[in-house]
């Protein structure tokens, strides 16, 4: 018999029906039966309650619960809409599908607006780039200078801010994306189109000084 198990998920905390959450996403039903069987694995890696705490999901992303990550505490605060410390199915379902690569590209440019708004200002500074940059570059294994990265973040910030005030707003940050489309590519996840084997998104680890427009 198939082992999604409906009727023994039902009352697991946060957990969302399947044909919702397709109609509400790219996902087919089958492709959000293939999350919750990924959900299951990450919620349940250090504490099984049916919900991905913070340590969980960076376990999940960087493959260490114990240091801490800007970076991954950033987009676990983008999937946890509800802001009560956890990750729910239904948000990692409607949070994962803007990497989807049916997801509307606006969607996308938006998601990686906040990300990059960490003081959640409606802006995004040169301060912020700096930090997400930092926090990225400490996960992988490219090395720069504090040269080198002063200068991709002040290059982003002269072409994104057209009109000067020293900061990105969204509309600056749409066009700044439309020149430089390179900057959304970490946004799609082509394996989300055939979720038969499915690994935690890998996305965090590839081409970090790209993702603010070092071209």
């Amino acid at each position: 018999m198939g082992c999604f198990c409906l009727k023994k998920v039902r009352n697991k905390s946060g957990y969302k029906d399947p044909t919702i959450l397709a109609s509400e996403t790219p996902f087919t039903v089958n492709e959000v039966k293939a999350l919750y069987d990924l959900f299951k694995r990450v919620s349940s890696s250090i504490i099984d309650d049916g919900l991905i705490h913070k340590e969980e999901f960076q376990h999940a992303v960087f493959r260490n619960s114990s240091k801490q990550n800007l970076f991954a505490d950033r987009v676990f605060d983008l999937f946890d809409v509800k802001h009560n410390g956890v990750i729910e199915f239904g948000e990692f379902v409607r949070s994962l599908s803007v990497f989807h690569p049916n997801a509307p590209i606006a969607d996308k440019i938006a998601f990686l607006f906040r990300l990059y708004d960490l003081r959640q200002t409606g802006y995004i500074e040169g301060e912020e780039l700096k930090e997400m940059l930092l926090a990225l570059l400490g996960e992988s294994e490219l090395v720069l200078s504090n040269d080198m990265v002063e200068m991709i973040v002040e290059k982003a910030m002269v072409e994104a801010d057209s009109n000067g005030d020293g900061k990105i707003d969204e509309e600056e940050w749409r066009e700044f994306v439309k020149n430089n489309p390179s900057v959304l590519k970490n946004m799609t996840l082509p394996y989300l189109k055939d979720l038969t084997s499915l690994a935690f998104p890998s996305f965090v680890l590839n081409n970090e000084a790209e993702i603010v427009g070092n071209k």
